[in-house]
């Protein structure tokens, strides 16, 4: 039997970006149960890709109760709603074998995953206060995407002077705006940029000089979608709630890397219950930024442990 509820989760802080706030995390939670056994998993339905909660929880509803994992890749496209089913289903057929996920999938053991923590588009001198607070972290993820971008990653660096920097435009650049910021950021010690140009208008990516290396979010979904971006790119974000769900994100972490590409593993703002199968596509990724639920006024039950630089793999109890 599949059930399906909308969760919401109350954040401390405005997330802010180039497109908009949000001061709460919307979920789907699918939950299979199969005699005494349950499965569960996450999506994060985004309206970026003509997603809604209410459209995502329609479309579980009208799937058989028997649907079977790999039947799920065919009966519905990638995005939160397949991603929440697939990971719920994973849980269960990990359960019912009485092992774990990472050893259903062949998997080596997962271990600590460094991560990216983010700071929230502002002005530059609260950028600057925020990075201060998180100077203590591995890497900061300053999401940009403005026409005045400058004075914020350089009040961001003045707070964080020893902290690696990635940024994420969020498709608010054009090409001119990459080619005269490039220069200074990799002065500045950034070491990349995440979908500097608009989906569909980012094939100037293939015909203008790349010195800091651009990373496809928006532009990048499942492995299908992957090698359109040879040329363009130098990094994909693969995020679960794009693929569809590990089963998906699998498969597409092991086409970027056939493809040459370098691989970042995201997440939407969402709960522990997200990251506990992000986690296991993010073993040996290039950078990963896995901190959707750090600044939830609460989280699930169990939640992922994480320290200054780093996230753990998921307690039993929490993908159960």
């Amino acid at each position: 039997m599949i059930t399906v509820s909308a969760d919401v989760f109350p954040l401390k802080n405005p997330f802010t970006i180039s497109r908009g706030s949000k001061t709460e995390a919307r979920v789907v939670t699918a939950t299979v149960m199969r005699g005494d056994q349950r499965g569960r998993g996450e999506g994060v339905p985004y309206p970026r890709y003509g997603e809604t909660v209410e459209d995502a929880m329609a479309r579980l509803r009208a799937l058989p109760d028997g649907i079977t994992r790999l039947a799920l890749q065919d009966a519905m496209p990638p995005g939160a709603a397949r991603n929440a089913l697939d990971c719920a289903l994973w849980d269960l057929e990990a359960k019912a074998a009485g092992r774990a996920v990472w050893q259903l999938a062949g998997l080596a053991a997962p271990g600590p995953v460094e991560i990216a923590f983010t700071l929230s588009l502002d002005t530059p001198g609260r950028m600057r206060e925020a990075a201060a607070r998180n100077r203590h972290r591995a890497v900061l993820k300053v999401k940009l995407g403005t026409a005045a971008d400058m004075p914020r990653i350089e009040a961001v660096r003045q707070g964080a002077p020893g902290v690696r920097l990635i940024v994420d435009a969020n498709e608010g650049w054009t090409p001119e705006v990459y080619t005269d910021l490039a220069p200074y950021l990799l002065r500045l010690g950034v070491e990349m940029v995440e979908q500097p140009l608009p989906q569909g208008a980012d094939a100037m990516l293939g015909e203008i000089a790349r010195p800091l290396p651009v990373c496809a979010d928006e532009s990048a979904h499942d492995a299908a979608s992957l090698a359109a971006l040879q040329g363009r790119y130098d990094v994909v974000n693969l995020k679960l709630d794009k693929t569809g769900g590990l089963t998906e994100a699998l498969r597409a972490r092991d086409a970027a890397r056939r493809l040459g590409f370098r691989v970042m593993v995201g997440c939407m703002i969402s709960s522990s219950l997200s990251m506990a199968p992000a986690i296991l596509v993010a073993q040996g990724a290039d950078w990963s930024d896995l901190d959707g639920p750090v600044d939830m006024t609460a989280d699930r039950a169990y939640p992922v442990v994480y320290d200054d630089r780093s996230i753990y793999p998921a307690p039993a109890e929490l993908w159960g």
